[in-house]
């Protein structure tokens, strides 16, 4: 199997399978521009949001065990106190 060869032609597939399945074959072309800019503004928010969250989240869950195993960290109170 030629993997220089089959991948194009499978991202094509991909692309006409989405494009059935989203119905955006029957668009015209200036349409088809804003929906897919559309989309991909979604999706990189999407994509933002969960990378800013995950990040978010990982780190009160590692506050959260550290401070289970023993070694709670310091708040800016009881430095100044």
């Amino acid at each position: 199997m030629d993997v220089k060869r089959s991948t194009p032609s499978y991202l094509y597939w991909l692309f006409c399978q989405f494009e059935l399945i989203t119905c955006s074959y029957l668009m015209e072309p200036w349409e088809k521009l804003l929906f897919y800019s559309f989309n991909l503004a979604m999706a990189g928010l999407l994509l933002y949001t969960a990378y800013v969250c995950v990040a978010f989240h990982l780190s009160s869950a590692f506050q959260l065990l550290w401070s289970f195993l023993g070694n709670p960290r310091e708040n800016a109170l009881s430095v100044v106190k």
